[in-house]
């Protein structure tokens, strides 16, 4: 009896180690089926990876091959231009372009560029692997075809071989317009050329700040008048509104009683005697000096000409306001750059702020 007892028992617990090894079996293969995550709510689904489903991340649209905008042609029109988007050889003659460029991070992409004494683009002169182009006044056209630019930038002084340069590459020609002020002008090349490059993002933080400085300036001046001109070959000329030093009277708004706002003194102004000076007899006297600009040796100092025995007897003489521009050659052969604007605005602001 005891044995078939013992029997029984050893039958049972076979059976019970039988079940227990099926259970452990089920719940590994649970676990290697991929069971849901017991963490997850009760009735959730786990989501299903379909491999076929095409990705959801947009793709990034080409860039154009060319871009068209607005500048100026070889009479001085605007004028619709088509260029290269984003070109990588850029030729340039114009200083104020350059120095948006160099702004904007793009410089390493000149390939030929005019000779300047400007001390913050010398590295543009100075590299051997940038070819000379000439000058902003006179291109070596050769040269110019030699670089293999994909795009040329010229200022007014070239606006005669827009035609021939127009036949190596798309000329782009941009200028300050007074009428719609340096500031303006400056702000509107530099949207230009960055939409060249798709950098019009920078064009805020490149500009930023000018605008606070003018108007501070502009508070200063209120209710101020002034001449103000360039001396030149031992002669003074007075500038109106409509072309160089314009900022002083547009946008700072000293003003002008040096010459008849109808009379044109875009180029170099209009030759006054210094007896004009003495009877206008102005609180203000700006001046710039053009033969320091372009660097004309033996030239007489702009301050040697102007102190004579008859300006010394006027009010801005007196008063100590006669203000000798510092930057002469940004003023002469750079305004429209976003460098030689601030170099600008500094030479008034270190003489008229306290």
């Amino acid at each position: 009896l005891f044995e078939k007892e013992n029997n029984a028992m050893k039958k049972l617990m076979s059976l019970l180690l039988a079940a227990m090894l099926v259970l452990g079996l089920a719940a590994c293969g649970g676990q290697a089926g991929g069971a849901p995550d017991t963490n997850q709510p009760e009735n959730s689904t786990a989501p299903v990876s379909d491999q076929s489903a095409p990705s959801e991340t947009p793709s990034t649209p080409a860039a154009p091959e060319t871009i068209t905008i607005t500048s100026l042609n070889g009479n001085r029109e605007p004028a619709e231009l088509e260029v290269p988007y984003d070109p990588q050889r850029i030729a340039i003659l114009d200083m104020a372009s350059l120095d948006i460029l160099d702004a904007l991070g793009v410089g390493d992409r000149v390939v030929g560029s005019a000779s300047t004494s400007l001390d913050y683009l010398q590295s543009y002169v100075t590299d051997e692997t940038i070819s000379n182009l000439g000058t902003i006044k006179e291109a070596d056209l050769e040269a110019v075809m030699a670089c293999e630019p994909d795009v040329i930038f010229i200022g007014g002084r070239l606006s005669k071989s827009y035609d021939a340069l127009s036949e190596i590459a798309p000329v782009v020609y941009l200028a300050t317009d007074s009428s719609l002020g340096v500031v303006e002008s400056v702000r509107k090349n530099a949207a230009t050329i960055a939409s060249i490059f798709g950098l019009e993002d920078q064009v805020a933080t490149l500009m930023g700040g000018f605008d606070s400085r003018i108007e501070t300036l502009k508070t200063f001046a209120e209710g101020k008048n002034a001449i103000v001109g360039l001396c030149t070959s031992g002669g003074f000329n007075v500038l109106g509104n409509d072309g160089r030093c314009s900022i002083i009277g547009v946008e700072i708004g000293f003003e002008n009683v040096g010459v008849d706002a109808n009379i044109d003194t875009s180029t170099h102004g209009n030759e006054a005697s210094f007896e004009f000076i003495v009877d206008k007899n102005p609180e203000y006297i700006f001046v710039m000096d053009r033969d320091a600009a372009i660097a004309t040796e033996g030239a007489q100092l702009a301050q040697e000409i102007v102190e004579n025995e008859l300006v010394v007897g006027t009010d801005a003489y007196k008063n100590g306001h006669i203000v000798y521009l510092a930057h002469p050659a940004v003023w002469y052969t750079a305004e429209g750059g976003v460098t030689a604007l601030d170099l600008m605005l500094a030479d008034l602001e270190s003489t008229l702020l306290p």
